[in-house]
C-alpha cells in the first residue's frame, strides 16, 4: 500500500510532467524541470522514476491500457469478432488517435530501441501477430514489427510536422496495409 505522502508526490510529479511535456517537447524538459514544478525535492523525484521517460510511460499507462481494454473487450471491429484485416485496420485507426492525442508522451517513453521494451509495444505486438495467425499469414514473426513500424512516435510526427499529412490521411494508408491479411485468408481459402 502507497503511504499518502508518497501517493500525493506521485501526483504531483506526473501532473507537473505533463504541464511540462505539453508545453514543449520532452527531450527538453529536465528532470530538475519537474522536480521544481512539481515542488518536490531531486531525491523524491529520482526514487520514483529515475528518468524522464519512465514519468512518460507513467503518464502513457492509463491511455494504453484504455486502448488494450477495447482490444480485449470492445465492440468490432477493434474488439474481438470481426475478420483480421478489419481489426488490424481499427486498431491502426486508434493508435493514430492514441498517437495524435499524446504524441508529446510518446516521443518522451518509446523512441528509438526503448519503444521495443515497453509492455504497451508488447501488447501491441501480441495483438498484431495474433490477427496474423489467425489471417493464416505464413510467418507471422517475420510481419509484426513491419506492421507496427510506422507506428513508431518519430514517423508519425515527421508525417504529421514534416509531410503535413492528416491523422485521417495517415490512418486511411495505414489500413491500405491489411489487405497482406486478406490475401492470406484468400490463399487459405483457396487450398
Amino acid at each position: 500500500m502507497e503511504r499518502a505522502d508518497a501517493a500525493r508526490n506521485r501526483a504531483r510529479i506526473l501532473e507537473a510532467a505533463a504541464l511540462l511535456f505539453a508545453e514543449r517537447s520532452p527531450q527538453d524538459v529536465t528532470m530538475d524541470d519537474i522536480a521544481k514544478k512539481a515542488g518536490v525535492g531531486r531525491g523524491t523525484l529520482y526514487r520514483r522514476y529515475p528518468d524522464r521517460a519512465s514519468i512518460a510511460v507513467a503518464l502513457l499507462d492509463e491511455h494504453e491500457r484504455d486502448l488494450q481494454e477495447r482490444l480485449l473487450r470492445g465492440e468490432p471491429p477493434l474488439g474481438p469478432g470481426a475478420p483480421p484485416a478489419e481489426r488490424l485496420a481499427a486498431f491502426y485507426a486508434a493508435m493514430v488517435r492514441l498517437l495524435e492525442d499524446h504524441s508529446h508522451l510518446v516521443l518522451g517513453a518509446e523512441v528509438g530501441r526503448s519503444r521495443f521494451e515497453t509492455g504497451a509495444y508488447g501488447f501491441w505486438r501480441a495483438h498484431v501477430r495474433a490477427l496474423l495467425s489467425a489471417a493464416g499469414t505464413p510467418d507471422p514473426d517475420a510481419l509484426v514489427e513491419i506492421l507496427l513500424a510506422p507506428l513508431a512516435p518519430e514517423v508519425y510526427e515527421y508525417q504529421r510536422t514534416v509531410l503535413g499529412l492528416t491523422p485521417e490521411q495517415i490512418a486511411q494508408t495505414l489500413a491500405r496495409l491489411t489487405a497482406v491479411l486478406g490475401r492470406s485468408q484468400a490463399e487459405r481459402g483457396q487450398e
